[in-house]
């Protein structure tokens, strides 16, 4: 069993929490039916221009797990064009 986790930074344009909230649960929601990860906000809570999203995936293959959550942020990147990506990284578990 291979566990693969992912800790994405974004840089949204929003001007309050309720429009970071609104996003923030748009890609959250979307990513758990499309990709079937389990993911949640966490950092960053306060700021409303910044995003800190994890994601986690249980594979008993290291590539179908891998190449999951770099589908993910491929996802991310081409389905919010307006949110820009400032930081990712991938961690086996």
């Amino acid at each position: 069993m291979f566990v693969f986790c992912s800790e994405i930074q974004l840089s949204l344009p929003a001007f309050s929490l309720k429009d970071k909230r609104g996003i923030v649960k748009s890609i959250l929601g979307r990513a758990r039916n499309r990709f079937n990860v389990s993911c949640a906000e966490v950092d960053r809570q306060d700021n409303c221009q910044v995003a800190v999203l994890g994601f986690v995936t249980v594979s008993p293959d290291k590539t179908i797990a891998r190449n999951t959550l770099d589908r993910l942020e491929d996802w991310i990147y081409d389905g919010w064009p307006d949110v820009e990506i400032t930081a990712s990284h991938v961690t086996e578990l």
